[in-house]
Formats: structure tokens, sequence, C-alpha cells
């Protein structure tokens, strides 16, 4: 590289620079790699919150049903898929609180990228378990609402819903309006 390339590379990078010396991200953002750390983390905390209340409120549902009269008048597919709602409910549950324990953990630690790439994951698994939890429920309660042979269709489109709404849009979103 010649030296005048050089100093008009150098020239553009001190551009990209503001007074406080935070880089320009490809977001476009002026942020030190900590700050987007920290901004990451703040956005998925406000998304975890909003899926841990909807999975805390179902699982505490689910934990009373055992307990009630007709419990005991269940059939035993109804039963299985009680018990297979609870268990993935727990599993929901679990995943979604796993990152308010991570960054508990490592908090101090100048991990916070690698905090916020767990969490997220650990998020997306508890948002899938929370769908099949979601579907396991209505499966269960339709089933015993109605005994009828549509439950499994009106389900399944239900869990379409769900998938379009919860996957299929963000990625459409994504693939349209990012960069490749």
């Amino acid at each position: 590289m010649s030296e005048s390339a050089h100093d008009e590379a150098r020239g553009d990078a001190d551009r990209a620079r503001h007074d406080t010396g935070r880089a320009r991200s490809d977001t476009g953002r002026h942020e030190t790699e900590e700050e987007r750390a920290d901004r990451k983390w703040g956005d998925l905390l406000q998304e975890i919150r909003v899926a841990q209340t909807g999975v805390q409120i179902l699982f505490g549902f689910l934990l009373t049903v055992v307990f009630t009269p007709r419990y005991a008048q269940l059939e035993q597919a109804d039963r299985t898929i009680y018990i297979v709602t609870v268990v993935l409910g727990a599993s929901a549950t679990g995943a979604l609180i796993g990152p308010v324990s991570l960054h508990r953990i490592v908090a101090g630690r100048r991990v916070k990228e690698r905090a916020v790439v767990w969490a997220s994951r650990l998020t997306l698994a508890g948002l899938v378990l929370l769908l099949a939890t979601m579907t396991a429920s209505l499966l269960l309660i339709l089933r015993v609402a109605t005994h009828d042979g549509y439950v499994p269709w009106l389900v399944t489109g239900i869990v379409a819903w769900y998938l379009f709404c919860w996957f299929a849009v963000p990625m459409w979103v994504r693939g349209r309006h990012t960069a490749p």
C-alpha cells in the first residue's frame, strides 16, 4: 500500500471515530464493543421479561391441575399429555430464567459479549420450549373440553400461527432488511 493510500485509509478510520473515541460499528451506531454488549444485554432482558411472565403464569397453572378433582378422571392419554406438558413448561422456565443466572455468575468478569451470545441461545431454546408447552397445553385442554376429532387440526392451525408470528415474520424481516 502506498503511503498516500495508507494515510487515506487512516483518515477514513479517524473520521469513523466520534470525538469520544467510539468506533462506528456496522450497525451505524457510535459505540464501543462494551457499549454494544450492554445495549444488546438490555434489549435481551426486555425480551426475556415478556416470555418469562408468560411461561411462569402457564407453568404455575399447570402445577395446580394435578391437585384438582378432575385430574383423577382424566384418561391415561390425557395424563401423559399433562406430564409431558409440565416437563416442557419446567424446561422452558429453566431456559428463560437461565440468562439471569448466567449474568449474575459472570458479572464483572469482562465476558459480557459471550454472555449475550449464550443468553440469546438460552432465550431461543426457551421460546421453542414455550411453543412446545403451549402446544401440549392446548392439546390437553381442547381434548378434555371437546373430545372431538378436530382438536389436532385446531391445535396444528394455532401452532402454525405461532410459528408464523414468532419465527417466520422475524426471519423474513431479517432476510429482507439486513445486508448479507
